[in-house]
């Protein structure tokens, strides 16, 4: 008989599941306060679709980890021009040493830039700002020095 990967359905964790749809609400919650600028705050929302891809890729690299999702710490990153701005650490469980740890770099939608270039001066501000679809996830494994996995979405 020929050897098979095993079904992704028989690495499905109903945990990880509850774990990573608490997770994706930290991440928005985080990513409604964000800084991004000195004493400029922007409310960025997630599409449903950014928002679906991001929590199926984050339960897709847990899936192979000892202590599966809730052995991640979370860094999170939003990517305008050039610039990345880190926008918040989560540890997905405090109680859990962690395993391995993941940098969400998520995009502005890029037809926004030329609106938003004045966020980025003095002065308050509350804007709400749409991310785009594209994102990246690098994947650094804590206990071992071998594996860095970039993935981009």
């Amino acid at each position: 008989e020929e050897a098979s990967l095993p079904d992704l359905d028989l690495l499905h964790d109903p945990e990880d599941e509850l774990l990573c749809a608490n997770l994706m609400d930290v991440v928005q919650a985080t990513l409604g306060r964000a800084p991004l600028g000195a004493k400029r705050c922007s409310r960025l929302l997630m599409p449903a679709q950014l928002l679906a891809q991001v929590r199926t890729e984050l339960l897709r690299l847990a899936c192979s980890e000892p202590c599966g999702l809730r052995g991640a710490l979370l860094d999170l990153c939003v990517e305008h021009g050039k610039a990345c701005h880190d926008v918040g650490h989560i540890a997905v469980d405090p109680a859990v040493v962690p395993t391995f740890q993941l940098t969400l770099v998520l995009r502005l939608d890029s037809r926004l830039w030329p609106k938003i270039q004045g966020l980025f001066t003095s002065g308050p501000a509350f804007t709400p700002l749409k991310l785009s679809t594209g994102f990246r996830v690098i994947k650094k494994k804590l206990y071992s020095s071998e594996q860095l996995l970039i993935e981009e979405c």
